[in-house]
């Protein structure tokens, strides 16, 4: 009897730690392969705003820049990431006016410019959200290396993605990421080197 006990629990550790590899896995998955410090990131690209307003790579140019990519059927990284900016863009204070702030869906199907104007009217009004074709997204996602893949079929689908808020500086080359529930002071001295500079 003692001996069944013992493997049962054996077991139950084994499943456990399965389980939490998954999740570690699934986690790591949804970061970046990141370009090369101080490269260039940014190329040519046209997308659409909340507003249905036009968007390229010239509206970026000019000044420093924080990219966010998720969409707005996530359930807890976007929410709390896009929450984090929000503060974030507060604690700077007037100096989050030479920030560009940009939350890119990876879910084109669903965000449509009206979806997105109603998911970011709960944030700080200058986080734009952007939107376009699968192929026009392509042209901010391949050379950031962010990861998306859809999972799950029917309406009820999910996306897998890259927690990462990218860096960019005025020029559009890749200056870092702040990770995902990053320390919000960490954070903020990264935002506050960008825009001080």
């Amino acid at each position: 009897m003692l001996r069944r006990i013992r493997y049962a629990a054996i077991a139950a550790i084994v499943v456990l730690a399965g389980v939490l590899a998954a999740a570690e896995f699934g986690l790591l998955r949804r970061e970046a392969a990141s370009p090369a410090l101080g490269g260039p990131a940014l190329g040519a690209f046209v997308l659409t705003d909340q507003n249905g307003v036009q968007v390229t790579e010239r509206d970026v140019f000019g000044r420093p820049a924080a990219i966010f990519f998720g969409f707005t059927y996530c359930p807890d990284v976007c929410p709390t990431t896009l929450t984090s900016l929000t503060a974030l863009l507060q604690r700077l204070g007037a100096d989050a006016d030479r920030l560009g702030v940009f939350f890119v869906t990876v879910d084109p199907d669903r965000d449509n410019p009206a979806a997105l104007k109603a998911y970011l009217s709960s944030f700080d009004p200058r986080i734009r959200g952007l939107t376009g074709t699968a192929a026009q997204l392509k042209a901010l996602t391949k050379p950031l290396g962010v990861f998306h893949e859809r999972v799950g079929e029917g309406d009820s689908y999910t996306v897998d993605h890259t927690a990462s808020v990218f860096l960019l500086n005025a020029d559009g080359h890749f200056q870092g990421t702040i990770a995902y529930r990053e320390d919000a002071d960490v954070a903020l001295e990264k935002l506050r080197g960008m825009v001080t500079r």
